[in-house]
Protein backbone atom coordinates (compact mmCIF):
# COMPACT_ATOMS: atom_id res chain seq x y z
CA UNK A 1 0.00 0.00 0.00
CA UNK A 2 1.19 3.47 -0.79
CA UNK A 3 0.00 6.54 0.97
CA UNK A 4 0.77 10.42 0.37
CA UNK A 5 0.96 11.18 4.13
CA UNK A 6 0.23 10.33 7.56
CA UNK A 7 -3.06 11.56 7.38
CA UNK A 8 -4.05 9.34 5.11
CA UNK A 9 -3.45 6.40 7.79
CA UNK A 10 -6.74 7.45 9.54
CA UNK A 11 -9.68 5.38 7.31
CA UNK A 12 -7.25 2.00 8.06
CA UNK A 13 -7.45 1.71 11.73
CA UNK A 14 -8.79 -1.79 12.32
CA UNK A 15 -8.04 -3.33 8.80
CA UNK A 16 -4.94 -5.21 7.50
CA UNK A 17 -2.89 -3.18 5.39
CA UNK A 18 -0.71 -5.17 3.68
CA UNK A 19 0.46 -9.14 3.15
CA UNK A 20 4.07 -9.02 2.16
CA UNK A 21 6.30 -11.37 -0.45
CA UNK A 22 7.95 -14.45 1.07
CA UNK A 23 11.48 -13.89 2.37
CA UNK A 24 13.91 -16.99 2.83
CA UNK A 25 15.42 -17.47 6.11
CA UNK A 26 18.49 -19.16 5.85
CA UNK A 27 20.94 -20.79 7.96
CA UNK A 28 23.45 -18.55 6.94
CA UNK A 29 21.25 -15.31 8.07
CA UNK A 30 20.45 -17.43 11.60
CA UNK A 31 24.68 -17.76 12.37
CA UNK A 32 25.23 -13.79 11.60
CA UNK A 33 22.59 -13.31 13.89
CA UNK A 34 24.06 -16.02 16.32
CA UNK A 35 26.89 -13.86 16.37
CA UNK A 36 25.88 -10.40 16.22
CA UNK A 37 23.56 -11.55 19.86
CA UNK A 38 25.90 -13.70 21.42
CA UNK A 39 23.24 -16.34 21.44
CA UNK A 40 25.22 -19.52 20.06
CA UNK A 41 22.84 -21.80 20.92
CA UNK A 42 22.99 -25.54 19.65
CA UNK A 43 19.50 -25.40 18.29
CA UNK A 44 20.00 -22.67 16.18
CA UNK A 45 23.64 -23.76 14.92
CA UNK A 46 24.48 -27.10 15.47
CA UNK A 47 22.51 -29.13 12.34
CA UNK A 48 23.90 -32.21 13.41
CA UNK A 49 22.89 -32.73 16.60
CA UNK A 50 19.05 -30.52 16.28
CA UNK A 51 18.89 -33.49 13.18
CA UNK A 52 19.54 -36.17 16.62
CA UNK A 53 18.13 -34.29 19.48
CA UNK A 54 15.66 -31.28 18.19
CA UNK A 55 11.47 -31.49 18.51
CA UNK A 56 12.34 -29.95 14.90
CA UNK A 57 14.66 -32.02 13.44
CA UNK A 58 16.55 -29.11 12.40
CA UNK A 59 18.16 -25.99 13.64
CA UNK A 60 15.82 -22.83 14.09
CA UNK A 61 15.71 -19.25 13.96
CA UNK A 62 15.91 -17.15 17.23
CA UNK A 63 12.85 -15.69 18.20
CA UNK A 64 14.76 -12.42 18.40
CA UNK A 65 15.40 -12.78 14.63
CA UNK A 66 12.10 -13.31 13.45
CA UNK A 67 11.23 -10.08 15.74
CA UNK A 68 13.55 -8.40 13.98
CA UNK A 69 11.98 -8.39 10.88
CA UNK A 70 9.27 -6.32 11.42
CA UNK A 71 10.59 -3.09 10.61
CA UNK A 72 11.37 -4.73 7.53
CA UNK A 73 8.10 -5.91 6.66
CA UNK A 74 6.03 -3.20 7.79
CA UNK A 75 8.23 -1.08 5.39
CA UNK A 76 7.49 -3.98 3.01
CA UNK A 77 3.66 -3.68 3.53
CA UNK A 78 3.28 0.21 3.59
CA UNK A 79 4.94 2.87 1.74
CA UNK A 80 4.24 7.15 3.40
CA UNK A 81 5.08 9.20 0.79
CA UNK A 82 5.79 12.40 2.39
CA UNK A 83 5.01 14.26 5.84
CA UNK A 84 7.89 12.19 7.48
CA UNK A 85 10.67 13.66 8.83
CA UNK A 86 11.67 10.57 10.37
CA UNK A 87 10.32 7.65 12.23
CA UNK A 88 11.24 6.07 15.53
CA UNK A 89 10.80 2.48 16.95
CA UNK A 90 8.85 3.45 20.61
CA UNK A 91 8.62 -0.22 21.51
CA UNK A 92 6.54 -3.23 21.74
CA UNK A 93 2.99 -4.11 23.90
CA UNK A 94 2.96 -7.42 23.20
CA UNK A 95 4.93 -10.13 21.33
CA UNK A 96 4.32 -14.30 21.31
CA UNK A 97 6.15 -16.99 18.95
CA UNK A 98 3.45 -19.45 18.79
CA UNK A 99 5.86 -21.84 16.73
CA UNK A 100 9.38 -22.66 15.54
CA UNK A 101 11.00 -21.41 12.06
CA UNK A 102 12.95 -23.69 10.78
CA UNK A 103 15.79 -22.79 9.11
CA UNK A 104 16.25 -22.50 5.20
CA UNK A 105 12.31 -21.92 4.90
CA UNK A 106 10.11 -18.84 4.40
CA UNK A 107 8.15 -16.37 6.27
CA UNK A 108 5.88 -13.24 5.75
CA UNK A 109 4.04 -10.78 7.49
CA UNK A 110 0.27 -9.09 7.58
CA UNK A 111 0.15 -6.00 8.92
CA UNK A 112 -2.42 -4.52 10.30
CA UNK A 113 -2.82 -0.77 11.62
CA UNK A 114 -4.36 -0.82 15.44
CA UNK A 115 -4.46 2.79 16.75
CA UNK A 116 -3.11 5.89 15.90
CA UNK A 117 -2.38 8.54 18.03
CA UNK A 118 -1.80 11.92 17.46
CA UNK A 119 1.00 13.93 19.68
CA UNK A 120 1.93 17.23 19.09
CA UNK A 121 4.67 16.71 16.44
CA UNK A 122 4.34 12.96 15.57
CA UNK A 123 1.88 10.65 14.65
CA UNK A 124 2.24 7.57 16.65
CA UNK A 125 0.87 3.90 15.30
CA UNK A 126 0.26 0.88 16.39
CA UNK A 127 1.27 -1.90 14.07
CA UNK A 128 -0.58 -5.54 14.17
CA UNK A 129 2.08 -7.62 12.61
CA UNK A 130 1.69 -11.93 12.09
CA UNK A 131 4.36 -13.37 10.73
CA UNK A 132 3.45 -16.64 9.10
CA UNK A 133 5.75 -19.47 8.53
CA UNK A 134 5.22 -21.18 4.99
CA UNK A 135 3.77 -24.41 5.56
CA UNK A 136 1.93 -23.87 8.84
CA UNK A 137 -1.00 -23.14 10.06
CA UNK A 138 0.13 -20.88 13.23
CA UNK A 139 2.28 -18.36 12.88
CA UNK A 140 6.16 -18.08 14.12
CA UNK A 141 5.62 -14.33 15.74
CA UNK A 142 2.39 -11.90 16.31
CA UNK A 143 3.38 -8.64 17.93
CA UNK A 144 2.29 -5.38 18.49
CA UNK A 145 5.12 -2.48 17.47
CA UNK A 146 4.50 1.08 17.92
CA UNK A 147 6.02 3.45 15.75
CA UNK A 148 6.11 6.85 16.45
CA UNK A 149 6.37 9.39 12.69
CA UNK A 150 7.98 12.91 13.29
CA UNK A 151 6.71 15.49 10.80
Amino acid sequence: MVLEDLGSLKGFVGCEVGVTEWLSLTHKRIEQFAEATEDRQWIHLDRQRSSKESPYGTTIAHGFLTLSLVSYFVREAITIRGGVRMAVNYGLNRVRFPSPVLSDSKIRARVALLTLKELPDAMEVTWGVTIEHENSVKPCCIAEWVVRYYR
